[in-house]
């Protein structure tokens, strides 16, 4: 598909829950529910996604919709930076997730690293802020902002947690298969720049 159809689906999608969220007048309510209907229907036939799993992602967003905010930890050790497992699709990523309400961003990627790799870290820098629709991810439902942060490991052991089922240390001539819905190699490539020159100024789309 053209990735054109994704991001119009996306469009009417958070235009029609900004008017459900702020509209009083019933037909106004109607013509945004049919919106919201038809963006869940075009997003179904274009991707993999079951009508049922559509609807549920976007009738359970209310309120003015913005990007989502996604974490990544960073971590190296010598000229090898961590990753994670997934259980999902078999394939390896930075440790991270969504961002939880109640915690702030490098609070979160405490959480996530410790989570999903048994590692306590500190945060120590933020390397980059991302748009996720300007790079080459697979198609999603939604709007992400990727926040990738720099952490130092102060404890605790590898072992792998409820979503992950391997933990490892990759060379950046060495990467593992990719889960590139959550990072492609031309972000960890980036990643390792900041190794090189660990005062090089934090990147941002």
């Amino acid at each position: 598909m053209s990735d054109q159809w994704l991001e119009w689906a996306k469009r009417i999608q958070a235009l029609s829950q900004s008017g459900l969220a702020f509209s009083k007048d019933v037909y106004d309510i109607e013509r945004y529910e049919e919106l919201r209907s038809i963006s869940a229907e075009i997003m179904q036939e274009y991707t993999d996604l079951e009508m049922r799993k559509v609807r549920e992602l976007f009738t359970n967003e209310s309120g003015y919709q913005t990007p989502k905010v996604d974490v990544r930890g960073v971590v190296f050790k010598g000229n090898k930076i961590l990753m994670v497992r997934e259980k999902v699709d078999d394939k390896w990523s930075l440790p991270g997730g969504f961002c939880d309400v109640g915690l702030s961003p490098s609070e979160n990627i405490v959480k996530e690293i410790r989570e999903e790799s048994g590692f306590d870290v500190t945060p120590i820098k933020l390397l980059a802020i991302l748009d996720m629709n300007k790079h080459p991810h697979p198609p999603q439902p939604y709007h992400y902002y990727k926040l990738f942060i720099q952490c130092e490991v102060t404890g605790g052991r590898a072992e792998s947690g409820i979503e992950t089922k391997g933990i490892h240390f990759f060379e950046k001539d060495h990467l593992p298969e990719l889960s590139v819905g959550r990072n492609t190699e031309t972000q960890i490539n980036l990643l390792f720049e900041f190794l090189r020159n660990p005062h090089k100024e934090t990147v941002y789309d």
